[in-house]
């Protein structure tokens, strides 16, 4: 049994079909197909039930499955240890980052990075927070950018900034009379709201709990990314909160709408960079972490500067 074949049985226990197994492992149907056969006559037990419709993984196969991926992270830690010991900075680092931060982050961010590392390239994969978390975990991304908290095994988090809430509202909107919004007047209006399994919808129903008795948020209209709720909020279809990356310079190049502060205590969220506490580079994530508070996002306060 070889690392190859461990990793055709996961990624058939995750597909559940043998064609995109194969697609995503570079092979075709009938190689990965007549290798997992053979991990099962060498183990003596099968791991998948086959049908015309789907393939289904046994009890014994989820839990030889599950050992496979811890293989296969420790396999590959060889190869990081190994890096890190000829250059942290030289090779690609694998970045994971949730899609409220990487709009705004990544066009300074990269820049940056390569100035500071020219010869470590970012492979970059944005996800919502619970599957890059999953990702890191089975060693295939080296880093995630994500909001707090987090509490996971094996994963260390390091705060990096605070970044405040804002409201966005028409650029006629009655609250640009002030210079702030109190968090429970968004309930008084038609809110506009990522859709459920985002952590920044959660955060923002935080910000305003009275939203979420609003008789099953009928006064709310979801959008599928920041940057498509912020065009609707152009058209006056109502309101919304964005992190200040993505809101405090909208009004001087949009006349359509305008930003305003929450009043105090304001809201806001903790970003941080995450890890497996085994990963060797740790230059790598020094120097990521260096770009991002280079980067001055608009609004941000660094964690542990005054």
């Amino acid at each position: 049994m070889t690392l190859t074949d461990l990793r055709y049985l996961v990624a058939l226990a995750r597909e559940r079909h043998f064609g995109r197994a194969a697609e995503k492992c570079h092979v075709s149907q009938p190689t990965l197909s007549v290798a997992v056969k053979k991990v099962e006559e060498e183990l003596g037990v099968q791991l998948f039930e086959r049908s015309a419709s789907e393939v289904k993984i046994t009890e014994t196969g989820r839990r030889i499955v599950v050992q496979a991926e811890k293989v296969l992270m420790e396999a590959t830690q060889i190869h990081e240890i190994a890096a890190a010991g000829k250059d942290p900075l030289a090779g690609p680092l694998r970045v994971g980052v949730i899609y409220t931060i990487g709009p705004y982050l990544l066009p300074r961010l990269i820049p940056r990075v390569h100035e500071l590392a020219p010869r470590m390239p970012l492979i970059i994969h944005e996800n919502y927070t619970a599957r890059l978390v999953e990702v890191l975990k089975r060693g295939e991304l080296d880093v995630i950018i994500i909001s707090l908290p987090l509490e996971e095994a094996g994963v260390v988090a390091q705060p990096v900034y605070d970044e405040p809430f804002r409201v966005l509202m028409p650029a006629a909107h009655a609250w640009t009379q002030g210079a702030q919004v109190d968090a429970q007047q968004l309930a008084e209006d038609q809110l506009l709201l990522l859709g459920a399994g985002n952590c920044f919808r959660d955060q923002v129903l935080e910000v305003c709990p009275a939203c979420r008795n609003l008789g099953g948020l009928q006064r709310t209209l979801e959008g599928s990314s920041l940057e498509t709720i912020r065009h609707m909020v152009a058209t006056g279809l109502g309101v919304t909160v964005l992190p200040s990356s993505a809101a405090d310079e909208l009004a001087v190049h949009n006349p359509l709408v305008a930003v305003r502060p929450f009043s105090d205590p304001q809201p806001s969220r903790r970003v941080a960079l995450a890890w497996r506490v085994t990963y060797p580079r740790n230059g790598a994530i020094d120097v990521l972490r260096r770009a991002i508070l280079d980067s001055e996002l608009p609004g941000v306060k660094v964690v542990g500067r005054a």
